[in-house]
């Protein structure tokens, strides 16, 4: 499907690109019999895209080619079809159902399509795109709760979904980058669904459970109760804030400040043993100066704080957060820093743990660590829904696909 190699077949490879705000991450797997096994990665540092967006064409695209050029030759892999993962502000997701009568008293495979086909019948604005149409669970006449209703008999088909819905430009953008490094898109898939296949238990989704993808500009939630997804949103704030704060308050560099938050930041005051002394290059040839690890908790514990108090807000507000049993679970780069996982406990007043990639083989040792959630979350999705390549490059209309994706969502609207 993505790849191939001496001695192993086309349809072997699976591979995912993480478009971060932060870095462009390229993760290559093969399927097995046990799953996937990791074989090579390929990370680069993201120039061209903020809070989830592509904003410079050319500079991620650059990015692009030196992952997927590391991920190479470390796989042995010629990569030329990838998952490619979506966020931003931009994300919107919601909840539909849709009732069909079931012919022949007998729900067939097409009762069941007929049904999320009339969930998924609802009015969207021309510039957004339907990006995932997620079955959350059916009701045949009166009993609900029914995950594979197929076989079963009755009159009344009603299946309840979970619709998430993107900016057109949005994917035309990524798309346009992908295409561009060469590369074709065989699906574009929301990151924190892609982070929630990498990171979260059957369980722990069947109880009710947050997941929260802390990435450098954008924070992602996806809500599961009784195993299906309920609720997905974006925060536009992410790792790149503290960093900025961190810059300003101590008058350093972006880099420098970046440095100074992973190996000495705290989001949490309270737990600091000591007072370490922490020297800060200074901006503009000044020489450098020393300040406590308590001063830098002061300047990161306020954004970590409102970080995490969107995310209470935007779960409250979804109507479930009396639901997650399972409490939530942090993944992602941000979600590193030392004190993050207690002040998210503190504030959010339930179980948190931080997650990392699960249930994967090969170089695990390189990617279990919560930063790659997402690259590994993609390959895993895209091991579940293997499909035909939906984006291919195309040298005189690159977005045909989706106008073509979206000429059929809109035929079943009007």
């Amino acid at each position: 499907m993505s790849g191939f190699k001496k001695g192993m077949k086309h349809s072997d490879a699976i591979v995912g690109v993480d478009f971060g705000t932060t870095k462009i991450c390229v993760v290559v797997g093969t399927v097995t019999q046990d799953g996937i096994e990791i074989i090579g990665i390929g990370k680069q540092p993201s120039q061209g895209i903020r809070k989830g967006l592509v904003v410079n064409i050319p500079s991620t695209v650059e990015a692009i080619k030196k992952a997927v050029e590391v991920a190479e030759l470390m796989s042995g892999v010629e990569i030329s079809s990838v998952f490619a993962g979506i966020a931003g502000g931009h994300i919107k997701g919601f909840n539909s159902s849709g009732v069909v009568a079931i012919k022949d008293k007998e729900v067939s495979k097409h009762d069941v399509e007929r049904s999320i086909d009339a969930a998924k019948a609802i009015a969207i604005p021309l510039d957004r795109e339907v990006l995932h149409v997620i079955p959350q669970e059916f009701i045949i006449n009166d009993q609900d709760g029914v995950r594979d209703p197929v076989g079963m008999s009755g009159v009344r088909l009603e299946s309840k979904v979970h619709v998430v819905t993107g900016a057109v430009s949005s994917a035309q953008n990524i798309i346009k980058c992908a295409n561009l490094a060469g590369l074709n898109v065989a699906d574009i898939v929301l990151e924190p669904l892609a982070s929630a296949e990498a990171v979260l238990t059957e369980d722990e989704k069947d109880l009710g459970v947050a997941l929260v993808d802390i990435g450098g500009g954008t924070t992602d939630i996806s809500l599961f109760v009784r195993g299906s997804v309920v609720h997905t949103a974006v925060i536009p704030m992410g790792g790149n804030h503290i960093t900025n704060d961190i810059a300003v308050g101590l008058r350093t560099s972006i880099q420098d400040a970046e440095a100074i938050k992973v190996a000495s930041g705290c989001a949490m005051s309270t737990l600091l043993s000591s007072d370490q002394a922490i020297e800060v290059t200074a901006s503009g040839g000044r020489k450098p100066r020393e300040v406590s690890q308590s001063v830098l908790s002061k300047i990161i514990e306020p954004r970590v704080e409102e970080i995490l108090a969107l995310v209470d807000s935007e779960i409250t507000n979804s109507g479930y957060k009396h639901m997650l049993s399972g409490g939530m679970v942090i993944t992602g780069g941000a979600s590193l820093l030392e004190g993050m996982q207690e002040l998210a406990e503190f504030i959010l007043e339930m179980p948190v743990r931080r997650g990392q990639p699960q249930g994967v083989g090969g170089l695990i040792d390189i990617v279990s660590s919560p930063m790659y959630s997402t690259a590994v979350g993609l390959l895993i999705y895209g091991q579940k829904n293997s499909k035909q390549i939906r984006f291919k490059i195309r040298d005189e209309n690159i977005y045909s696909k989706v106008v073509t994706r979206m000429r059929h969502w809109l035929g079943d609207v009007f």
